[in-house]
This record gives C-alpha cells, structure tokens and sequence, in this order.
C-alpha cells in the first residue's frame, strides 16, 4: 500500500470507489463502518446525483445523516465512463468529556432495569428493550447515572411506548489518560421529546462526564467501556 493509499485507508471521512453498474471497487475503513447502517446502493445514486455533468471533481455542500453517521458535504469525481469516487466529509457524531469517568464496576443491565422500572409505576407508557447481551460491566458513578436515565425517560412521558436500545458504537473510541476505551450507548427514543428537559439533561450528563446527543425523538448517552 502506498503512503497516499494509506492516507485514504486511515481517513476519518469515508471514501468509496464505485464501477459504472454500481459495484464497489474499494473503499476505505470508515467507508466500512458506514455501510453497517446503510447501504451500497444509497451511497451510489447519491455519487451519481452530485456528479459533475462532465469529467471532473466535484464537491457539494449538504446535510446527509446515515444511523450515527451525520455528513456536512461530499465530494464525487471521475476521470472516465467506467469508475465512479465519492467522499463524504463527517461531523464528529459527539463529543466527549475530557475527564474520565469515575466510579465503581456497574452492571449497565440492572440501572436500565432499575430506571424502567421507577418510572413505570403508576403510569400506562409500555417500556421496550432491544440490548447487546456482551456489554461487561463498566464503570459509572451509579446515584449520578441514575439521575440521568431517569431524566431521559421522565423527558419522554407523554408518550404511549419508549424504547430503550444499548450497543456497541463500532469503529469509535475515546482516549483517557493515553489509554484508549470502545463505546457503547444508552438510546432511549419515543415520538413526542419534551424539549424542556433539554438543558437539564445537557448538565446531568456533564456531572457524569459523559457525552449526550438529543435529538427531536431519541436521547442518546455515549458511555466508554472502562472496565478496570
């Protein structure tokens, strides 16, 4: 591999090399973890769509969001009739805090469980799971996590169903101390968000050290597997 091939390989922005019919010639790592929540044909007819009218680079400005993936541009190009090259330039999907996590060995399991259950009494919303059954138990400040699970579901009470879904961020890590950890989320979602919550759910989530992303239908908690 080339040094200017592994430039394109180790990209933080997905790169994806098509033929004329569609087929994928390469693409890079990102590209990779991209098609885990989208697929080859979708990235296609997009390239085919911003492509310059004749030979050539061209780059577009738009927003594009593919599962945890949020794009701010691409860039299409082709030289001939037979390959086709699109570009997608990321947004970061979150950040997080500078400051490690503190706290004891938790089962993530058992607080979901324990924050579904205190706040379905007495009420008539039907709580669903969808869970990754390899997460270990990590570590996490157990009163403050609480507080902030319990906050995104309260955040979500005018509605019939929420649904809680954990797992794996793949391909995406954070560095504490030189160490690097895998993540994981916390996805609570429902139609009807109450926006209210939003700067209050902003603040717990500062206290815990872990990075937030709200959106109109789900709130989503980004945790780092320490496991130590």
């Amino acid at each position: 591999m080339t040094f200017e091939q592994q430039w394109i390989e180790y990209d933080f922005n997905p790169f994806v090399l098509f033929s004329s019919s569609g087929k994928i010639l390469s693409l890079n790592t990102e590209a990779q973890y991209l098609l885990g929540v989208t697929n080859a044909s979708s990235l296609y007819e997009i390239a085919m769509t911003y492509a310059n009218s004749s030979f050539g680079f061209k780059t577009t400005f738009l927003d594009l969001e593919f599962g945890r993936f949020k794009f701010f541009g691409i860039t299409v190009g082709y030289e001939n009739e037979e390959e086709i090259g699109i570009r997608l330039y990321q947004l970061p999907s979150f950040n997080m805090a500078k400051q490690k996590p503190q706290g004891q060995l938790v089962n993530i399991y058992t607080l979901v469980d324990l924050c579904i259950s205190s706040n379905s009494i007495g009420g008539s919303t039907t709580y669903t799971k969808e869970l990754d059954p390899t997460l270990p138990d990590i570590r996490l400040h157990t009163d403050l996590f609480i507080k902030l699970l319990n906050k995104t579901y309260q955040s979500f009470h005018d509605n019939h169903s929420i649904l809680t879904h954990l797992f794996f961020r793949v391909g995406e890590h954070v560095k504490f101390e030189g160490e690097k950890y895998s993540l994981f989320a916390v996805e609570v979602s429902a139609p009807n968000f109450n926006r209210k919550y939003t700067s209050e759910l902003t603040h717990l989530a500062e206290e815990n050290h872990l990075s937030i992303d709200i959106k109109e239908s789900k709130v989503t908690i980004n945790i780092p597997m320490i496991t130590k």
